[in-house]
């Protein structure tokens, strides 16, 4: 096959592409720029497309042997990504643009470049795993546990999956850094990736602030409003804006005076039209259900109107699994999740995937959620 590695310059994606490549493809080497402005990339940063991030690329693949090129996708990342991500913080909702890099860059907008080009997939360093099952292909759970990344690769259609390759998902992370070591890689101990990449120094919230303020003038939720206590509806503090927080968050509340039964507080709502930020004690977190909506499958969806279904379902990236029950709407555009195992500081926003074991059956965006009784 012709295969196109999306090359990041960490060892991951290094990695996958070695392991393409040596599997007898014809693999071409791309990194993606995604900055309007490079010189708003971070020197030293930890995240996932710096400059350095594009040197690094480049030397690994010509340690492989492959060709190796920039791919331009700054317009296309900044409206689908960088719009998407403040437009959710400006809405009081929390995102996932990580999530959303995967769905709309790396296997649409490079998926469909790709293809217009004669590529037949593109191979990532994500730590996941394609398995032909019984009614076609399946995406499931990376065999390190630590690593997987089915999370983030919960919104791909079956079309995406049957063009793309995951060369990683059957080996745990010290592994692959020793088979970097091993191919002369210079990227093997180089640190993971963790910061959002567009964020110049690593500071959401100052980020959040120039930026929003600048797309929405004088809006509302940039000013500053009440902090109230969810029980007594008192007036507990005063935030600068409610881009600032988010569902479950403790640290930061500057509350000028405590709650009366004097326990630590917590976001519970955030409503940027009224510029209120509601807190409560940590119990009021938990949440039994889940309302979602644009529901992306991983294969068959599940049926429309039909009755529940027990599935498992991961609320963060790096989150614990829980039991639930999944119904979809008659129309398909909406998914109910009853959680059978509660979970706490869970926001809008989010994306809820769905799992049958270590399947991952598809994914939803949370837009509202409903709390213990009591």
């Amino acid at each position: 096959m012709k295969v196109v590695a999306a090359m990041s310059g960490g060892v991951d994606s290094a990695v996958a592409a070695a392991r393409a490549h040596e599997a007898g493809h014809e693999v071409t080497g791309i990194h993606l720029a995604l900055s309007r402005n490079p010189k708003s990339y971070r020197t030293g940063a930890r995240g996932c497309c710096t400059i350095e991030d594009s040197n690094d690329a480049r030397r690994a693949a010509d340690v492989i042997g492959i060709p190796f090129y920039v791919w331009d996708l700054s317009d296309r990342f900044h409206t689908d990504v960088v719009e998407d991500f403040m437009d959710t913080y400006a809405a009081g909702q929390t995102p996932n643009p990580c999530l959303r890099c995967n769905e709309k860059i790396k296997f649409a907008a490079v998926l469909e470049r790709a293809l217009a080009l004669g590529f037949d997939a593109v191979a990532t360093g994500h730590y996941a795993q394609l398995v032909d099952g019984a009614d076609g292909l399946e995406l499931h759970r990376a065999v390190d546990a630590g690593k997987d990344q089915s999370y983030v690769l919960g919104v791909l259609d079956e079309h995406q999956l049957r063009h793309s390759l995951f060369p990683l998902g059957d080996t745990p992370k010290p592994q692959v850094r020793e088979e970097a070591a091993a191919r002369g890689l210079l990227v093997a101990d180089k640190p993971d990736s963790h910061d959002i990449c567009f964020v110049a120094d690593g500071d959401n919230a100052g980020w959040l602030k120039e930026k929003l303020a600048e797309r929405y003038d004088d809006a509302p939720f940039l000013r500053p409003g009440r902090i109230v206590d969810e029980s007594t509806g008192e007036t507990l503090g005063e935030h600068q804006g409610t881009y600032g927080y988010t569902i479950g968050q403790r640290k930061g509340l500057r509350l000028g005076r405590p709650a009366e039964d004097g326990r630590p507080r917590y976001v519970l709502d955030i409503e940027p039209v009224s510029n209120t930020v509601t807190v409560g004690p940590r119990e009021r977190l938990a949440v039994t259900r889940i309302h979602a909506n644009a529901p992306r499958w991983c294969g068959a969806p599940l049926p429309a109107g039909g009755a529940p279904v027990e599935v498992t379902v991961q609320l963060r990236a790096h989150g614990a699994e829980h039991r639930a029950v999944c119904t979809v709407g008659e129309d398909g555009t909406v998914v109910v999740i009853d959680l059978l195992d509660p979970a706490s500081g869970i926001a809008p926003g989010q994306a809820a995937v769905l799992y049958a074991g270590t399947r991952v059956i598809g994914s939803a965006t949370i837009t509202a959620t409903e709390r213990a009784a009591g």
